[in-house]
């Protein structure tokens, strides 16, 4: 891809701190037309640089999924598997539940057919980095066979939909997480 011009540059640094704004006010449906005009820009201009929505929630949420990502990474090596996956699945659903559109972008993702899926989307993304951290704890016996990575993050997203709008969404959605980890049912043993 070919650099852009200084014009285009600054358009695009303005357009992409009006998103973040507008999109932590109003949520991943923010109209693209009030971000242009906020920003001073068109709405041609706009979408040159974000020719569609998921390309724009792409460019809002792309630190903090390659943070999560790392993180993964980082933990991929820990031998507690189980306690890795955990942290991992804790931070995604922090992080889902208290960025506003974050797991409305997630979801749309998630639900997406496989064949307009794209690699670069958040989904993906985390798909990619989590699915290391769920094999090793299928492989050591902390996670039931058959369990995949789309699955918890499915459920994640589902906490951090649920829990939007709670006083505390970060804590309902880490109690919820640990409910969902633990089961419903006790223990017989």
């Amino acid at each position: 891809m070919p650099a852009l011009r200084a014009d285009a540059q600054r358009n695009y640094a303005r357009l992409l701190t009006v998103a973040v704004a507008e999109i932590a006010a109003h949520g991943a449906d923010a109209s693209l037309e009030q971000i242009a005009r906020a920003a001073g820009v068109g709405s041609a201009t706009a979408r040159r640089h974000f020719p569609s929505r998921r390309a724009l929630l792409e460019a809002v949420f792309r630190e903090r999924v390659e943070t999560l990502c790392a993180l993964a990474r980082e933990l991929t090596g820990r031998a507690d598997t189980r306690a890795a996956l955990l942290e991992w699945l804790s931070a995604v659903t922090t992080s889902a539940s208290t960025i506003r559109g974050l797991a409305v972008a997630l979801n749309r993702d998630l639900a997406a057919d496989a064949d307009a899926a794209q690699g670069s989307c958040a989904s993906a993304q985390l798909t990619e980095a989590g699915d290391p951290l769920v094999r090793r704890a299928v492989q050591d016996g902390a996670v039931a066979p058959g369990v995949a990575i789309t699955d918890l993050l499915t459920l994640v997203t589902g906490i951090a939909l649920a829990t939007e709008h709670h006083p505390n969404p970060a804590a309902e959605a880490d109690r919820l997480l640990g409910l969902t980890v633990a089961g419903v049912s006790p223990r017989h043993g």
